[in-house]
This record gives C-alpha cells, sequence and structure tokens, in this order.
C-alpha cells in the first residue's frame, strides 16, 4: 500500500503530460480557436432587438447594422486585455474610413463608457451585451471576436483574437475591399 502512495503523483504526472502532449498536437493540427468558422457564415445576422450603449433603453435592430455597406462586427469588453491590444488598430481603421460596429460584450456599462472615452470611440454603432444573449446568437467564444458582414447583412468572416494590421492585411482587407465593390461603395 505504502508503495503505491509514492507512485501516485507519478501517476498523475504522466497523465498531466499526456493531456498537454495531447492538446499541443491537436493545436498543430489546426484545432486552434481562432480557425473555428462560424455556424453564421453564409447567413444574416441573427434577428435580434438590442440595447445601445449609450442609451440602454433605446434598441437597435441587429440585421440593419450593416446599413448596405460592408461592416466589420467587433465584440468587446473593457476586462479584455486583447481588446485593449486591438483597440487602436481599429481606431485606425475607422480613420481609414472602416465602418465599425462594436458588441460590448459582459460588461459594465458605466465603465465601457470611459474606456471608449479614454481609448477613442471607433464604432459607428455600439450595442450593449451586458448577459451574453448577443455572444450566444453569433457563438462568441469570448473578447474579441470580429465579424464581417457585407452590404446585405451576410456574415462571411469571423475572426477570434487580435484583429491587428497582420490579420487585416492576409485574411480581412481582401474580403473587406470584394464586399465593398459587390456594395457599390
Amino acid at each position: 500500500m505504502k508503495r503505491n502512495i509514492f507512485l501516485l503523483p507519478l501517476v498523475i504526472f504522466t497523465l498531466l503530460a499526456g493531456l498537454l502532449g495531447w492538446q499541443l498536437l491537436r493545436i498543430g493540427e489546426g484545432d486552434d480557436p481562432q480557425m473555428l468558422e462560424s455556424a453564421l457564415i453564409g447567413h444574416p445576422l441573427p434577428a435580434l432587438r438590442v440595447a445601445t450603449l449609450a442609451r440602454p433603453e433605446e434598441k437597435q435592430d441587429f440585421q440593419t447594422l450593416s446599413k448596405g455597406k460592408p461592416l466589420l462586427l467587433n465584440v468587446w469588453a473593457t476586462w479584455c486585455p486583447t481588446c485593449r491590444a486591438e483597440h487602436q488598430f481599429l481606431n485606425a481603421l475607422a480613420a481609414q474610413g472602416v465602418a465599425i460596429a462594436g458588441v460590448n460584450y459582459k460588461d459594465d456599462r458605466q465603465k465601457a463608457q470611459r474606456w471608449l472615452a479614454d481609448f477613442g470611440d471607433p464604432y459607428r454603432d455600439n450595442l450593449l451585451d451586458a448577459d451574453g444573449t448577443v455572444g450566444i446568437e453569433l457563438g462568441v467564444f469570448g473578447a474579441p471576436e470580429t465579424f464581417l458582414i457585407d452590404g446585405q447583412g451576410i456574415v462571411r468572416y469571423r475572426h477570434t483574437g487580435e484583429l491587428n494590421a497582420d490579420v487585416w492585411r492576409k485574411e480581412v482587407a481582401p474580403l473587406w475591399e470584394k464586399y465593398r465593390k459587390e456594395a457599390g461603395v
């Protein structure tokens, strides 16, 4: 019995090492959450009426966010360090004329408004998803996530994680240009 007690830590360590190795192998084979496609790709945004961040008593129809032009829909939060890392880039995109709508995800309204006042507001429209309902409808894993919506309100692309210059140039900008031209913008 005493001998088995000494083997227990070794068995636990071996199991944990095996699980870690298996997870690393899965990531190496492409099981990266950043690469997961959304079930919404090719489908319209969900039919929701969502409170605006500025005036929660006001509701906005989620499906009319694109307004006939392509749009980035960015899910963000003040508690999310990666959101802060990508925020400066989103401000730069907005300054270049890229339309961005925000979904403030599982956050405090006052903190979110203060955060935007401090760091800039790249969002043409900003919606409040305090309870995570919109995130569930979008299939959000966490913040940040960015969706490209075409001029007809169809979800065309999803990126999980930081949207930065490299991701924009390699993945999003070509799609953005395609859907911008299709919309006649």
